[in-house]
């Protein structure tokens, strides 16, 4: 699985949303300079999250973006779903819309196997979690094996 740089700004900028939430609406130049994010490509993104009902968007002298829901309500997959599409796909279509044949033919159940964990990961963790630091006990667990975070 391979994470955008589209879904990585994205989830950056809604956690940036995340933690200013009791102090208001950030302007999208906030948020690129705090994350270190292009501020046209952010645009296009935040564009994206606002038709997908991630962030509201105020115009005017206090104007800016906010996240749509509570951070607790908002998962990491909701954030990747809006600006990439599908968590996981092969040649572009989802797990079931494949089919395999002869030695193959197993290979469909690992993509779902697959699928699967990462949506687990993904749909529970929260931004409320990743701001304040903490994720559950099972994201944790993956993390905390030294063998995650290095590259065979």
């Amino acid at each position: 699985m391979r994470i955008s740089a589209r879904a990585d700004y994205a989830v950056r900028a809604a956690l940036q949303l995340a933690a200013a939430a009791p102090t208001g609406p950030l302007t999208a130049e906030a948020i690129a300079s705090a994350q270190a994010i292009p501020h046209k490509f952010l645009e296009g993104i935040l564009n994206d999250m606002r038709r997908g009902g991630i962030v509201l968007s105020q115009r005017g002298l206090n104007g800016g973006y906010r996240l749509a829901r509570a951070p607790e309500a908002i998962s990491i997959a909701d954030v990747v779903r809006v600006v990439d599409g599908p968590l996981v796909s092969v040649q572009g279509l989802r797990p079931p819309e494949l089919s395999y044949d002869g030695p193959a033919a197993s290979l469909l159940t690992l993509w779902v196997a697959l699928r699967a964990n990462v949506r687990e990961i993904l749909e529970g963790v929260s931004l409320a979690d990743v701001v304040s630091g903490s994720l559950p006990e099972a994201v944790a667990a993956l993390a905390a094996d030294p063998a995650a975070w290095s590259n065979p």
